[in-house]
């Protein structure tokens, strides 16, 4: 079984890789929908310290919508979350979902050749900052 993640780690603080996975995932058709800074969420409601965390919700809009056309309870699998992580200071772990894995979690939609090329295309992206 494929991973379910292109993973890498970066160096730079968890705002500037933020800001460079932004910029880096652009070409590839993917923007950013949401921003949740886990870490901050789990010391406010948890009370409980975890690394600095970051889940961007990331989402290309047509291949969102190819699929969505297919099955629309494809819906539940989006955004495509990228998780930031920093695993030591100045040292960042980039974590991103490979849409052909979450796809594989919905019967009813085909892996088309666009969707293949849109994950190599992010995992492009994401290998550019290492």
């Amino acid at each position: 079984m494929q991973n379910l993640s292109i993973s890498i780690t970066t160096k730079g603080s968890l705002e500037e890789v933020k800001n460079r996975v932004i910029e880096a995932i652009k070409p590839a058709g993917f923007g950013i929908l949401t921003q949740i800074d886990f870490d901050k969420k789990i010391k406010e409601k948890v009370g409980k310290d975890i690394r600095p965390c970051t889940i961007l919700g990331a989402c290309n809009p047509h291949l969102a919508y190819e699929a969505y056309q297919q099955f629309q309870d494809v819906a539940l699998l989006l955004p495509c979350n990228i998780v930031l992580t920093q695993i030591d200071d100045g040292k960042i772990r980039i974590e991103a979902m490979r849409p052909t894995q979450m796809l594989n979690m919905v019967p009813n939609v085909k892996c088309h050749e666009s969707i293949l090329k849109a994950e190599e295309n992010l995992k492009k992206c994401l290998i550019s900052l290492e």
